[in-house]
């Protein structure tokens, strides 16, 4: 076990994990933020998408030890009561079908906006081709992300 301090969502959080701990359980069952969704576990779906710095990244393939000095924004963070134009925006193209990889989606396009916040359809593909979505809402995700790109 070993001391790290993080910030997530602008508070400080001192835990004491082993290094080799992915960021999500750390996240989830350590500090109490259940927000951020456990899925493949190897970083291939994006289910689990946090804000590091900013960069949208996959918390269940990052150890806690690299995330310590980062700035950490989860779900819980990019919006106390979910006015985010992104949140917004999945709400009024009602992107969700069973709504599990959501979470990620909504962290992903929220990175994307704030980097590119007049993106293209091609720029939308690319930076959401990561993020998986079996019920295959693709198209809602990108006029959602067109929704809320006109509120950014």
């Amino acid at each position: 076990m070993a001391r790290f301090t993080l910030q997530v969502n602008g508070e400080s959080h001192t835990v004491n994990v082993d290094p080799d701990t992915p960021l999500l359980w750390v996240l989830r069952d350590t500090i109490g933020l259940t927000g951020t969704k456990f899925c493949c576990g190897a970083g291939l779906c994006r289910t689990c998408t946090v804000h590091m710095d900013g960069d949208p990244v996959p918390s269940c393939s990052i150890p806690v030890s690299s995330a310590e000095g980062s700035e950490i924004t989860t779900i819980e963070g990019l919006s106390g009561n979910g006015e985010h134009p992104v949140q917004q925006a999945w709400i009024a193209e009602q992107v969700p079908q069973c709504g599990y990889c959501q979470v990620g989606q909504i962290m992903g396009a929220a990175a994307l906006l704030a980097r590119n916040p007049r993106p293209s359809d091609a720029d939308i593909d690319e930076a959401m081709s990561p993020h998986l979505c079996r019920c295959g809402t693709y198209q809602r995700i990108r006029r959602a992300i067109h929704r809320a790109a006109e509120e950014v």
